[in-house]
C-alpha cells in the first residue's frame, strides 16, 4: 500500500516544484551554442551627454549667446584678415600709383585708381607671354600628374595583382627621400637623357619629374580603397575588362579626389621657382615665377600689378574646386542590384 507524506511538495505538469517559478517566464532559453543577447543600452538623454565649454542651461542665459557669438564673429574676421588681406593689399597696388604705393601705403586710393601698371606689366614687360607659359607648364603637370595618379592608384587598389603590396611599399619609401637630394641626379638625366637629345628648354623636363609624385598616387589608392566593391565585381560579372571598368567606373566616382589632386597639381607647378629656374632658360618658355625675380628692381606699381596678374590662377582654381575637399567620399550606392 503506498502512502502519501504529508511534506511531500505538489509537483506541477512540468515537473518543476510549485514553488519554483516557471521557466515560460523567464523568456526563452538561447539555443544552445549562441550567446545570449546584450540588453539594449539607454540612450543618453542630451542632458546627460558630455558638456562642451557651455551647458545647455548655460546656453539659453541671452547674456552668455550673444558673448560667445561676439566672439565667434571677432574671431571670424580677423581670420579674414589674416588670409585675404596680403591679397586685397596686393590688389589695391596693382591700382595704385607708385607714388601713393611709397608715401601711402595703407590708405584707399588717395589720388584714385589707375590702369598705368597693369598696362605697363601687360604690355612693356609681356607678362602675357610668360602668363601663358605658366599656363602650358601648369596644364602639362596636372594631365601628367593625375594620369599617374590614377592609374597607379588603380593599380594598387583594384586590380591589386601578385606584386602590388612590394610595389606599394616602393612607392611609400619614396616618400621619405627629401626632393633637393635627388635635385643634382634629376638634372644630369634631363641634361643627357638615356634616350633622345637634352631636355633643357623643353616642357617635358618639367612635365615628366612632375608626374613621379608618390603622395598623389597614394592619397588615390586610399581613395579607391573606400569605393564599394560590389561595383567591380558586377562589373567583371558584365564582362568589362580593366580599361573598361576604369575608365567608366573608376573615373566617373572619383571626381572629388581628381579634384584635389588637380588643386594640389596646378598650384604646386605655378608656384615653383627652383626646378624651372634650372630647366627653362629661354625667354620662349620662361614661366612667370623664374621671370619675376627679374622684375625687382622696376617700378613698384607695375611689380605689383604682375604679381596681382600671377596670382589669379591659383585664387580662381580654389573657387572652382573648394567644395572638392570638402566633399568627401559620399558616393551614392551604384551598386548593381
Amino acid at each position: 500500500m503506498t502512502t502519501t507524506s504529508p511534506r511531500s511538495t505538489p509537483v506541477q505538469a512540468t515537473g518543476a516544484p510549485a514553488g519554483a517559478p516557471a521557466a515560460a517566464s523567464l523568456g526563452p532559453a538561447p539555443a544552445r551554442g549562441t550567446a545570449p543577447a546584450r540588453p539594449r543600452r539607454r540612450r543618453a538623454a542630451p542632458d546627460e551627454r558630455e558638456r562642451g565649454a557651455l551647458s545647455v542651461a548655460d546656453w539659453r542665459r541671452p547674456g552668455v549667446r550673444w558673448t560667445w557669438r561676439g566672439m565667434h564673429g571677432v574671431l571670424l574676421v580677423l581670420l579674414l584678415v589674416w588670409c585675404l588681406g596680403p591679397l586685397l593689399l596686393l590688389a589695391k597696388y596693382a591700382f595704385t600709383p607708385t607714388q601713393d604705393i611709397l608715401t601711402a601705403p595703407m590708405a584707399v586710393f588717395p589720388h584714385g585708381p589707375t590702369l598705368e601698371n597693369v598696362d605697363q606689366a601687360w604690355n612693356r614687360y609681356h607678362i602675357g607671354q610668360y602668363f601663358l607659359n605658366t599656363v602650358w607648364v601648369a596644364f602639362g603637370s596636372w594631365f601628367v600628374q593625375v594620369l599617374v595618379a590614377t592609374t597607379g592608384g588603380y593599380v594598387l587598389s583594384v586590380l591589386r595583382p601578385r606584386w602590388a603590396r612590394a610595389l606599394h611599399w616602393a612607392v611609400l619609401t619614396t616618400l621619405f627621400v627629401p626632393a633637393v637630394v635627388l635635385l643634382i641626379p634629376l638634372y644630369k638625366i634631363v641634361v643627357d637623357p638615356p634616350v633622345g637629345q637634352s631636355l633643357i628648354d623643353n616642357y617635358l623636363a618639367v612635365w615628366l619629374p612632375a608626374g613621379a609624385s608618390a603622395f598623389n598616387v597614394v592619397l588615390v589608392a586610399r581613395f579607391f580603397d573606400s569605393l564599394p566593391r560590389e561595383v567591380f565585381e558586377a562589373a567583371r560579372v558584365d564582362g568589362a575588362g580593366p580599361f573598361r571598368m576604369f575608365w567608366s567606373i573608376v573615373l566617373p566616382m572619383s571626381r572629388p579626389i581628381v579634384g584635389v589632386v588637380s588643386v594640389f597639381a596646378v598650384i604646386a607647378s605655378w608656384k615653383d621657382f627652383l626646378w624651372p629656374f634650372l630647366v627653362l632658360k629661354s625667354e620662349t618658355v620662361k614661366p612667370l615665377s623664374v621671370y619675376l625675380q627679374s622684375m625687382a628692381n622696376v617700378d613698384k606699381g607695375t611689380l605689383m600689378a604682375a604679381l596681382a596678374i600671377s596670382t589669379l590662377i591659383p585664387v580662381v582654381m580654389f573657387l572652382v574646386f573648394q567644395r572638392m575637399f570638402l566633399r568627401g567620399a559620399g558616393l551614392g550606392g551604384a551598386v548593381k542590384g
